[in-house]
């Protein structure tokens, strides 16, 4: 088999089970699992799938900046953000993160809601300047324009103050084996003193991030109180996840 004949094998295989274990393509091909290793190293360098520990993930597609990420599965993260909103209880202070699941957060929230909106995204803030009854609370910082959120020491020190109910955490990748994920290792950290800072956190899970896995973990499944996803019916991340017990608000699903 062609070097180019086994790359397209190997992306079919990933497009079809989600994931790639070098050991068993190599066994299965009859070539060294070193050949795959390399196979798989080249397609990361060419941002077709994402490695980890023994094999390969899908990339996630919610990895481009701002702007692009606005045309990505837009109505399913218009369903995350109407059954995150659920969670979100009058009186209640709620931490809000960057990224265009969240901004769709901040649209949905009820206008008769009385919160206090703690956020570092200068999109989320902007989207709740009208709203009649929401205190919103920016956190400062250096600007990371490529997610419009701050991030740095600043953004840091302040998130250190806080206290809140609820987090509604946003990544790119939902994976059962690679957890939460993201792209940048700064917005990872940021994340996790949000986190950190909040009673209960639930992710925004929108598509396409489910199945998917970024470069830099966020937290492991089991360090949030559930993820808001939406997926096709059968889709088996999420089986994958049910089986290891992590609660799912099927934001599908309208009696959710």
């Amino acid at each position: 088999m062609l070097v180019s004949e086994r790359r397209d094998l190997l992306l079919a295989r990933l497009r079809r089970d989600g994931r790639i274990i070098a050991k068993d393509v190599a066994a299965e091909l009859g070539v060294g699992e070193d050949s795959v290793r390399r196979d798989l190293r080249e397609l990361a360098a060419a941002g077709l799938c994402q490695r980890v520990y023994g094999g390969a993930l899908p990339v996630s597609p919610a990895v481009g900046d701002h702007a692009a990420r606005t045309q990505v599965a837009s109505d399913s993260k218009r369903r995350v953000a109407a059954a995150a909103v659920g969670l979100v209880r009058p009186g209640c202070t709620l931490l809000l993160d960057g990224g265009t699941t969240a901004l769709e957060v901040a649209r949905a929230l009820p206008a008769d809601l009385r919160a206090t909106v703690v956020t570092h995204s200068v999109t989320v803030a902007a989207a709740l300047v009208e709203h009649p009854s929401v205190d919103v609370v920016v956190l400062g910082g250096r600007l990371f324009k490529h997610s419009a959120v701050t991030s740095g020491a600043a953004a840091a020190e302040a998130a250190a103050t806080v206290a809140a109910d609820l987090f509604l955490l946003g990544v790119t990748g939902v994976h059962a084996r690679a957890g939460l994920t993201t792209g940048d290792p700064d917005e990872a950290a940021m994340k996790r003193l949000l986190a950190e800072r909040a009673a209960e956190t639930w992710v925004l899970a929108s598509v396409e991030k489910v199945g998917a896995a970024s470069p830099y973990t966020v937290l492991p499944l089991d360090r949030v109180a559930g993820i808001v996803i939406d997926a096709p019916p059968g889709a088996a991340a999420v089986a994958d996840l049910t089986a290891l017990g992590v609660p799912l608000l099927d934001a599908a699903d309208p009696t959710a």
